[in-house]
């Protein structure tokens, strides 16, 4: 019997800059985050690049002496593929590849291919169908390149034109037909979402991988896909969820990250409509991520940028279990103690006190969940009394001997 054999795992080199936005610490974050981004979609890193530029070379992204040492590795270690940690433009893609001759990605590619895999429903797909094809309309005169390179040029032009064109048409006509689509799903979801009646509805909103569908599976006793990988959940999931007995809404939304590409928050627009049409949200933060604070401030951009920044939110810190500072030694005098050395009191003795409406929690071991329903409770039956003052009598203050 022949055995079978094992795919092999692609290889990679992750492409990074440093420069006035981004300094040496931040490169090293995004690279993190490249390398599970990477990880996620199937792939292994082997190494890092990094270059200090003020702004990236408009030809090749970085410069020609860090490309040759990039170019010598690569012929040594048999390296498949280079993903660099901004979007390329497809002058550079097609210069890179030229010099490199391996697969070129960047990191909009990259999330776009891991949406590609996650995708499970019809909407899904299609969603991705489309951001994929936005992103490659710019880029199809670099797949013709083979035209270019053959000898004798007379006769090649035209027909190369023709074929470009033609792709570009083909491209064009399928983005207005997967826009028409999702344009009628949007219907049949805003039908939906209106039938849902007058229930309050609540919106678990967060940085990719901090844990929103395992504290969705918690609360509503469901089964939501739930991964330590980014983008775990693509599609939106609503469940009914009853505390004592006031019923409400929860969805499961997809999660943000930084640099997320525009391709997908113009084609994921029905996904995000849930949060902008939620009365609450839930804003889940993994406080074991020695980044947090930065992943507050990228899902807060991107709350503003639809709209909702403005709704009343509650913060849920998770992950308290695998919250661990790095240890302080107060001997040395040029140690200087920072944030990451904080302990979980003395986080919560930070502005996250200043709000009643901060909670921390672990969802996965059901740690402080108590307090959580307590909170989540009083919030959502402020709102539902003021839609609906008669019924307040139905839904008194929360007991948690009687929870």
């Amino acid at each position: 019997m022949i055995e079978k054999k094992k795919t092999d795992i692609e290889t990679v080199v992750l492409i990074g800059i440093i420069n006035k936005d981004q300094d040496e610490q931040k490169s090293k974050e995004y690279l993190d985050e490249l390398e599970f981004l990477t990880y996620t979609a199937g792939g292994k890193v082997v190494k890092r690049f990094t270059q200090k530029l003020e702004m990236p070379n408009p030809k090749t992204f970085i410069g020609s002496g860090k490309m040759q040492e990039v170019e010598a590795f690569v012929k040594e270690n048999n390296i498949g593929t280079a993903i660099f940690d901004d979007e390329l433009s497809p002058a550079q893609e097609r210069n890179i590849s030229k010099i490199l001759n391996i697969k070129i990605l960047d990191r909009t590619n990259l999330i776009l291919d891991i949406f590609a895999q996650r995708a499970k429903t019809s909407y899904a797909r299609t969603q991705v169908d489309l951001a994929q094809c936005q992103y490659l309309l710019p880029r199809l005169k670099g797949m013709w390149t083979h035209l270019e390179r053959q000898k004798g040029g007379i006769g090649m032009r035209g027909p190369g034109e023709t074929e470009i064109e033609t792709d570009r048409r083909i491209v064009r006509d399928k983005i207005s037909l997967l826009k028409e689509k999702i344009s009628k799903i949007d219907k049949q979801m805003a039908v939906q979402r209106g039938n849902r009646g007058q229930l309050v509805r609540v919106a678990l909103v967060g940085y990719t991988n901090v844990g929103k569908s395992t504290l969705m599976n918690v609360i509503s006793k469901s089964k939501v896909f739930a991964e330590n990988k980014l983008f775990a959940t693509l599609d939106t999931t609503v469940r009914k969820v009853v505390i004592k007995n006031l019923p409400f809404l929860v969805s499961d939304t997809v999660g943000f990250i930084r640099k997320l590409p525009t391709q997908l928050v113009e084609s994921f627009k029905s996904t995000l409509d849930e949060v902008r049409e939620a009365d609450l949200l839930l804003h889940v933060v993994d406080i074991s991520h020695p980044n947090f604070e930065e992943h507050i401030e990228s899902v807060n951009s991107i709350l503003s940028e639809i709209g909702c920044s403005e709704k009343p939110t509650i913060m849920v810190f998770n992950k308290i279990d695998a919250y661990a500072p790095e240890p302080y030694d107060e001997s040395d005098l040029m140690l200087r103690r920072s944030k990451k050395h904080f302990s979980l009191e003395e986080w919560q003795k930070t502005w996250m006190a200043q709000s009643e409406n901060t909670l921390f929690i672990s969802a996965l071991n059901k740690e402080n969940l108590d307090h959580f329903r307590k909170v989540v409770y009083e919030a959502v039956r402020e709102i539902h009394i003021t839609r609906f003052p008669y019924n307040h009598f139905l839904y008194p203050d929360y007991d948690e001997n009687q929870a």
